[in-house]
């Protein structure tokens, strides 16, 4: 996500923070290639002339050019315009009725269903009562895919083959209310493209549920596509807000950049993986910050958090201090870290993190190797590393489909794992680590 752009302007940010002072030639020579980047990352030539004028404004003034640090003030000044196109803050949702009605809209291949589902897990958790609706009486398999879906997440789908999506609509709210279930989605039909019979369909459905936020649901890998895309369904039926997905993909980041500008509507979640955890609340500060290459902790505590079992947390730590770290802790650390989803992902979010991944090429398939070898094991194994020899290592690696060469890396990066915790124990008194910071 953004690699591209955000390799740019860090080459840009490099050079200006290599001057002890800037001139306006240096500074117009700096926006060319951002604008040029920006460009090639498919954000809207509107936007991307808006935003070099605001950053041209405030970059040539004394602020600036009279500056100890010319470098860090116009990176600053470009994260704060970055972040003020995207939105000026975090847009959650509204949901003032009871039952709260969401209305997910979008043309076929967005990925509406799956978001849906998404939507659903995350309200659940935030102990809300999510009901999911299928209206798509046209795709097949449709209604089966939410069931699924639904049925995965232990949360209840209504739909109904004999009646039109605005009665399915109706009747599901009614049925909400009458089960005690406080937000209903409607998952709707889309298109291949925007046509009068489909935007007349929801419509109907708009008028008879009356939502309190009608999502569109768009693919960010469209890029400019997804801009126009939105303003059309918001000319026709008006959105309260947009859930970008597939951001994870080799989409170049211009519909993120984009929207919000051009149609006035928050960009409020954005999909970041196949999974039905895989969806994050959109952030403008955050995101701009990533785009310059800044990271996100901030998103990935509140993801650990979240995610994490802190009490297994808290004994890892115990077991540490006591030289008691095992296989089986190894085990667990791994599973625990693919709660935060893949590496990449954590990467990402990580100051710097892009460059660490084109560095480091980070192999997804090498951490599923080891979490199969050390699922082959058996507990005492596991528990007692020192007993497993030779024709140990050959029934491991049976068991795993891997060959014995794998299940020596991985003892090996344990017994490296040991080593690195035992010297990070040493220093610093009392031995903090790096979870003893955080939670400081």
């Amino acid at each position: 996500m953004f690699d591209s752009l955000t390799e740019k302007l860090t080459a840009v940010f490099s050079r200006l923070r290599g001057k002890g002072k800037l001139t306006p030639e240096d500074v117009t020579t700096s926006l060319r290639e951002i604008r040029i980047g920006l460009l090639e990352a498919d954000v809207h030539y509107k936007v991307v002339k808006d935003l070099i004028t605001r950053i041209r404004e405030r970059a040539v003034g004394e602020e600036v050019l009279e500056s100890l640090t010319p470098g860090q003030q116009v990176v600053k000044i470009v994260r704060d315009e970055l972040a003020a196109t995207m939105g000026p803050e975090r847009v959650g949702l509204s949901l003032d009725h009871r039952p709260g009605v969401i209305m997910l809209v979008g043309l076929q291949g967005s990925g509406k269903t799956t978001t849906a589902a998404k939507l659903a897990l995350k309200l659940k958790k935030e102990g809300r009562k999510p009901a999911l609706v299928a209206t798509d009486i046209y795709r097949p398999a449709a209604v089966e895919q939410l069931m699924i879906l639904g049925e995965a997440l232990e949360l209840p789908v209504f739909s109904s083959q004999e009646r039109t999506p605005s009665e399915i609509a109706t009747c599901a709210i009614e049925w909400a209310k009458e089960n005690l279930r406080d937000v209903v989605i409607l998952d709707t039909a889309g298109r291949l493209q925007i046509d009068e019979a489909m935007m007349g369909e929801l419509r109907e459905i708009k008028a008879v549920a009356s939502p309190d936020e009608i999502l569109l649901v768009a693919d960010a890998m469209t890029g400019q596509e997804a801009v126009n895309i939105a303003s059309t369904f918001d000319e026709w039926i008006t959105l309260t807000g947009v859930i970008l997905t597939k951001l994870d993909g080799d989409a170049r980041g211009g519909a993120a950049l984009s929207i919000r500008h051009v149609t006035g509507r928050a960009i409020k979640f954005v999909g970041v993986g196949e999974k039905v955890s895989a969806l994050e609340p959109f952030h403008p500060d955050r995101m701009a910050e990533r785009i310059l290459g800044m990271g996100d902790v901030l998103t990935l505590i509140e993801q650990a958090e979240e995610r994490l079992d802190q009490q297994k947390a808290e004994a890892l730590l115990h077991r540490i201090r006591k030289h008691q770290f095992t296989l089986q802790d190894f085990l667990e650390q791994l599973e625990e870290m693919h709660k935060l989803g893949p590496l990449s992902h954590i990467l990402d979010k990580l100051p710097g993190g892009a460059k660490l991944t084109g560095s480091t090429q980070v192999n997804e398939a090498e951490i599923d190797r080891a979490l199969a070898i050390l699922r082959s094991m058996t507990l005492e194994e596991r528990l007692k590393p020192s007993i497993i020899g030779g024709s140990r290592k050959k029934r491991i690696a049976r068991g795993s489909g891997t060959k014995v060469r794998d299940v020596n890396r991985v003892l090996t990066r344990f017994d490296e794992a040991k080593k690195a915790l035992k010297l990070i124990e040493g220093r610093g008194g009392k031995g903090r680590l790096p979870i003893d910071i955080l939670n400081s």
